[in-house]
């Protein structure tokens, strides 16, 4: 029997995630940006779908995130919502939405939410978009954070080292997972910090934590699904367990249909009306 099948479709919910956190269950998140995968990672049992921005590398071939588009992201979510049954669906608030301008991160927001049927969005930063994340939140879109390697800031860091190794950064990391936490913020993700910080973070709010390298003393782990899956096999950080080797299954099978089709071998008379 399927985890999914198992829960008798019990939706997950905000209010579910603080539960698990609370009886020390882990919490499991994958991305997903169309309607076949997110059925997939649906039906296997997955408790958060996060319909990244991270599409723009993967989907669209961008160098980083910063090229995706509002529009392009509701459409991604769109499909996803489609496919899910049970798993709590959040959206990446895209670069240039939300940042400095509370009133467009609150439309941007609604857009999300209104145009997909997502069920949350995720933005990136701290105290620095605390008026943002406040006006999201006074419209009743729960809202989920995201610390330490903030990729839609790669070009202020200038490279996708480890962050907050350093006392002031440490300091102020943990200084904004309060602030996210204090302003209503259902969880957090942290990217890329070291296990004993991210452990620490975790251990000081009482709201879920998902790590992406981030150790495993947090509330939950997530990956993006092509690198976790083996579909691209390109990035292959420190972090990133691979489950599969999708890539090299898929083009077995496209040579061999290649192979049949170029020696008539397909279609077949059983293959034919």
């Amino acid at each position: 029997m399927s985890v999914h099948q198992s829960s008798n479709l019990k939706r997950i919910t905000t209010h579910v995630l603080q539960e698990m956190k609370g009886r020390g269950e882990k919490i499991s998140m994958l991305t997903a940006y169309d309607f076949s995968m997110a059925g997939i990672l649906d039906a296997a049992g997955v408790d958060i779908i996060l319909v990244g921005d991270s599409a723009s590398n993967v989907m669209a071939g961008h160098e980083t995130t910063l090229p995706i588009t509002l529009d392009q992201m509701i459409y991604h979510a769109s499909g996803v919502v489609r496919a899910v049954k049970r798993s709590l669906v959040v959206v990446d608030i895209p670069f240039g939405s939300y940042q400095g301008n509370s009133t467009e991160a609150l439309r941007s927001a609604i857009r999300i939410m209104k145009e997909s049927g997502a069920h949350a969005v995720k933005v990136e930063g701290g105290s620095e978009i605390k008026e943002s994340v406040v006006r999201i939140l006074s419209a009743g879109v729960p809202v989920m954070g995201h610390l330490g390697l903030t990729p839609q800031s790669i070009y202020k860091f200038g490279t996708y080292t480890v962050r907050a190794k350093e006392d002031d950064e440490a300091g102020k990391l943990i200084a904004d997972a309060k602030v996210l936490e204090e302003c209503g913020c259902f969880g957090i993700v942290l990217e890329k910090i070291p296990a004993k910080l991210a452990k620490q973070v975790a251990d000081n709010v009482s709201i879920p934590v998902i790590g992406i390298g981030a150790g495993p003393d947090v509330d939950g782990q997530v990956l993006v699904v092509h690198d976790m899956l083996g579909i691209t096999q390109e990035f292959k950080p420190r972090f990133l367990r691979q489950y599969a080797d999708l890539r090299s299954t898929m083009t077995e099978a496209v040579e061999n249909y290649i192979k049949d089709v170029k020696t008539n071998d397909f279609p077949s008379k059983k293959e034919s009306y």
